[in-house]
C-alpha cells in the first residue's frame, strides 16, 4: 500500500478522534444541562458571563472563537428565556454589551454541580492526565486558530 493510500485510513487521521471525542462529551454535557434548560452552546457563553459580567459581543465570541452569525442566535434565545440582557455601551452606541439578568446570575449556583458530573463520568482518568489533555488540546487550538 502506498503512503498516500495509508494517510487516508481513518485510523490515521487526527480529526476523527478529536470529533468523536467533542461528540461524547457534548452528550456527556446534555442530561445537567437540561435541568438547566440551556443547550451546551449557551453554557459555553453562559460561562464566559458567569466569569465577567458585561462584555461585548465580539469579547463573547473571540473567547468562543463564533463569529456573529453563530453567537447572535444563542444571545436571542438567552434573552428570550430571560437569563441575558443586551445593553447599548455607553461610551460607543455601536457596541452592544452583554449583561447577566438576575435569573442568569442565579443560575450560577445550580451550574456549579456540573464540572464534578463530568469528573465523576471521566473518573477512569487521573487527574493529572485531564490537565495534560486539557493542556494540548489547547495547545492545538491556539496553534489551528493562528492566521497562515
Amino acid at each position: 500500500m502506498s503512503e498516500t493510500q495509508n494517510s487516508l485510513l481513518l485510523e490515521d487521521q487526527i480529526c476523527f478522534p478529536l470529533y468523536a471525542a467533542s461528540r461524547l462529551i457534548i452528550q456527556t454535557y446534555r442530561e445537567p444541562l437540561e435541568e438547566l434548560g440551556l443547550t451546551y452552546p449557551q453554557y459555553l457563553v453562559m460561562l464566559v458571563l458567569w466569569e465577567k459580567d458585561g462584555q461585548a459581543v465580539n469579547e463573547i465570541g473571540k473567547k468562543l472563537l463564533l463569529d456573529s452569525g453563530t453567537l447572535t442566535p444563542l444571545l436571542k434565545r438567552l434573552e428570550a428565556n430571560n437569563l441575558i440582557k443586551r445593553v447599548r455601551s455607553e461610551q460607543d452606541e455601536r457596541k452592544v454589551e452583554i449583561e447577566l439578568t438576575f435569573q442568569g446570575k442565579s443560575l450560577k449556583s445550580k451550574a456549579e454541580k456540573i464540572p464534578k458530573k463530568i469528573a465523576e463520568s471521566l473518573n477512569s482518568w487521573e487527574p493529572q492526565e485531564l490537565i495534560n489533555l486539557t493542556t494540548e488540546v489547547n495547545k492545538l487550538v491556539h496553534t489551528l486558530n493562528q492566521p497562515i
